[in-house]
């Protein structure tokens, strides 16, 4: 199953790293419209305008196609997450809570039904070790957050807030909430309280989740 899931090759060449995008785009087209059930990879194929034998020189089936999407979707939590800690590299450890649970949530926002549908396939594909890396690179950006700012435990405290975040958006977001401003303040109180902090208004872009 872990070979079904890994692409045949990896794009190096610039035409070959065109295609692979195009097929990885058809897919999440069909995904947002049609959902799983929609996608195979002779639809991929067509949608893509490419032959099933160029897509099975990269993806041996539509369980890789998926996992490649969720592994991008992941990979670009991490990189929200890193830029959001920047920004609030020097302020109290609330705004830094703000900003990474905001980082999270327009993870979502950039294509919600794609976004929806990745987080249920991601529940029966077994990716963990996939995604280990990224989870352990999440993981160590919150603990060095939250040390950062003499929070002791720092490794076993962030592994409890990104589980207990996880959790909370995916199971509102698979229910189909839309309103993301209310589920960020929420995500926030939860978090405050989990490190005893007092629950305020938001103090850093408080605007909206995505003028954030």
């Amino acid at each position: 199953m872990n070979q079904r899931l890994t692409p045949r090759k990896q794009p190096r060449q610039k035409r070959s790293q065109e295609t692979c995008a195009v097929i990885l785009e058809a897919a999440a087209r069909i995904l947002e419209t049609e959902g799983l059930g929609g996608l195979t990879t002779n639809r991929v194929a067509e949608r893509a305008g490419v032959s099933v034998g160029s897509l099975y020189q990269y993806f041996p089936s539509k369980e890789a196609i998926l996992a490649e999407l969720i592994r991008r979707l992941r990979r670009s939590l991490l990189t929200d997450c890193q830029a959001a800690a920047e920004t609030v590299r020097d302020r109290p450890l609330s705004d830094a809570v703000d900003v990474l649970v905001r980082a999270c949530l327009r993870h979502h926002l950039v294509r919600p039904g794609l976004a929806r549908v990745l987080e249920r396939a991601e529940e029966e594909l077994p990716l963990e070790e996939d995604l280990m890396i990224i989870k352990r690179d999440l993981r160590t950006l919150v603990a060095g957050v939250l040390g950062e700012r003499g929070i002791e435990d720092a490794d076993q405290i962030a592994f409890d807030l990104i589980a207990l975040g996880h959790g909370l958006a995916s199971a509102a977001i698979a229910s189909g909430e839309t309103d993301l401003e209310n589920l960020f303040l929420r995500l926030r109180r939860s978090a405050l309280g989990y490190l005893g902090l007092p629950v305020s208004l938001p103090t850093h872009n408080p605007e909206s989740v995505i003028a954030a």
